[in-house]
């Protein structure tokens, strides 16, 4: 299984079940960060982007367990 894929399966069967939504989504942020190969703030720009401009979606980056 590849290095990237493996790292972000352990850190979502470590963490993603700890109870908080303010967690879970530290969690899905830090598996973006893994699987993104070093893209990920062109990533996020792009997904906050829409029709209303550069800031119409938020991405939450959660908070650490």
């Amino acid at each position: 299984m590849d290095n990237k894929i493996q790292q972000a399966l352990n850190l979502a069967l470590e963490y993603g079940g700890i109870p908080g939504e303010h967690h879970k989504m530290w969690v899905i942020d830090q598996i973006v960060r893994i699987l993104s190969a070093g893209q990920y703030d062109e990533l996020i720009k792009e997904n906050c982007s829409g029709e209303e401009g550069p800031d119409t979606y938020e991405w939450d980056i959660g908070i650490a367990p």
